[in-house]
C-alpha cells in the first residue's frame, strides 16, 4: 500500500492565525462575484444580517478596508479586488480537489455554452466524433447568444466569436481563453444575388443589401479593412440577431451575408450560397471564436480533452479543401 506522507517541511506560516475563518472567506468570495449581500446571502443559503458580519469580521482581520459601502451598495476596493482573485481562485481549488475525489465522473461531464451559429454549423455535428473517440465523456451543448457567467458556474465552457477591438474579457480575476480558430471571412450570397452583383466594388457594398447580426459591426469592419471610408452613420440592411438566420436570408436572395466556412462550408458544397468575389478586396480577418473557461477548472479533465478535441477538428478542417 503506498502512504503519502505530508512533506518534511511544511509550508511556513500556516498557523491558528495566518488563515481568517473559512465562512468569512466563502461570504467574502460569494459577495465580490455576485455583487451584493442579498444575493450572496442567498446563494449561500444564510441571512444577509450574517454575511455582513462575516465581511466585517474579515476585514478585522486582515486590517483592510475589502469594501466600499454606499447607500446599501457594497463594491470592492482595488485592494479587496487583488485578494479577492486569489481566494476566490483558492477556494475554487479546494472545491475541485475535493470534487475530483468525491465525485470523478463528475470530471468527465462538460457543460458548454456556445455562439447558436457556431454551434449547430460546425460544433454539434463534431459532438458524436467526441462522444464515440471518447465513450467514457459527455458533453452537453447549448446554444445560446448569451455569455455563460462562467463565475458564477453557469457552464464549464463558454465558445463564442470576438471581434478584434473586443476580444474577451476575462476581468482579470478568474478566468482563461484561448482562441480556437481566427477564420477568414467572405461574403456569401444566392447565386441568384451573387450573379445580379457581379463585378462591385468594395465601396458599392456600402449601397448593396447588407445582412446584419446583432449589429453592423461586422460589416463595419470588413469595409474598414479594404479601405473604404467616410461609412454613414447606419449601413443598409436588417438585424437578423442570429448567424444562422443572416445565413438562412442570404440562401433566400434577401441580402449579403459575412460568414466563414465554419458557417457555410455545407452551403458552399451544395451551391446554395456561393462567394461573392470582390475585385479590389483582400481577404480579411476580423476576430476569432474563443474558447472561456473558469482559470481553475483549464485543466479539469473533461474540460481539457473537450478543449484539445476541438483545437485538433479546427486543424483537421483548416487543412482541408474549404479551409
Amino acid at each position: 500500500m503506498n502512504i503519502h506522507r505530508p512533506p518534511e517541511r511544511p509550508l511556513e506560516g500556516l498557523s491558528a492565525r495566518a488563515i481568517p475563518p473559512l465562512a468569512a472567506l466563502r461570504a467574502f468570495e460569494a459577495v465580490g462575484r455576485l455583487g451584493g449581500i442579498r444575493k450572496a446571502a442567498a446563494s449561500l443559503e444564510l441571512d444577509h444580517s450574517v454575511v455582513s458580519r462575516h465581511l466585517r469580521q474579515l476585514e478585522d482581520w486582515v486590517g483592510a478596508a475589502l469594501f466600499q459601502r454606499h447607500r446599501g451598495q457594497v463594491h470592492l476596493t482595488d485592494v479587496g479586488a487583488r485578494y479577492h482573485g486569489r481566494i476566490s481562485a483558492a477556494l475554487a481549488e479546494i472545491s475541485l480537489a475535493t470534487a475530483e475525489i468525491r465525485n470523478p465522473q463528475d470530471q468527465k461531464k462538460v457543460l458548454v455554452w456556445c455562439v447558436p451559429g457556431f454551434a449547430t454549423q460546425w460544433v454539434l455535428d463534431r459532438l458524436a466524433i467526441f462522444e464515440r473517440t471518447r465513450p467514457d465523456y459527455s458533453v452537453e451543448l447549448r446554444p445560446t447568444d448569451v455569455k455563460a457567467n462562467l463565475l458564477a458556474y453557469e457552464a464549464d465552457v463558454d465558445i463564442r466569436f470576438y471581434l478584434d477591438e473586443w476580444p474577451p474579457d476575462p476581468g482579470g480575476r478568474g478566468l482563461q481563453y484561448v482562441e480556437l480558430v481566427r477564420p477568414p471571412i467572405m461574403i456569401v450570397a444566392s447565386p441568384h444575388l451573387a450573379a445580379q452583383l457581379e463585378g462591385i466594388t468594395a465601396a458599392e457594398l456600402v449601397d448593396a443589401p447588407l445582412l446584419h447580426e446583432e449589429h453592423d459591426q461586422q460589416w463595419r469592419a470588413w469595409l474598414s479593412l479594404n479601405n473604404v471610408t467616410n461609412l454613414p452613420e447606419k449601413l443598409n440592411g436588417p438585424l437578423l440577431w442570429h448567424a444562422h438566420l443572416a445565413i438562412a436570408a442570404a440562401r433566400s436572395s434577401r441580402g449579403l451575408a459575412l460568414a466563414s466556412t465554419y458557417l457555410v462550408d455545407e452551403d458552399l458544397k451544395s451551391g446554395s450560397l456561393v462567394e461573392l468575389k470582390i475585385p479590389d478586396a483582400r481577404q480579411v480577418v476580423i476576430g476569432a471564436y474563443a474558447y472561456v473557461t473558469r482559470a481553475d477548472r483549464w485543466s479539469a479533465d473533461g474540460v481539457l480533452q473537450f478543449r484539445r478535441f476541438l483545437q485538433s477538428e479546427v486543424n483537421r478542417f483548416s487543412s482541408g479543401p474549404n479551409g
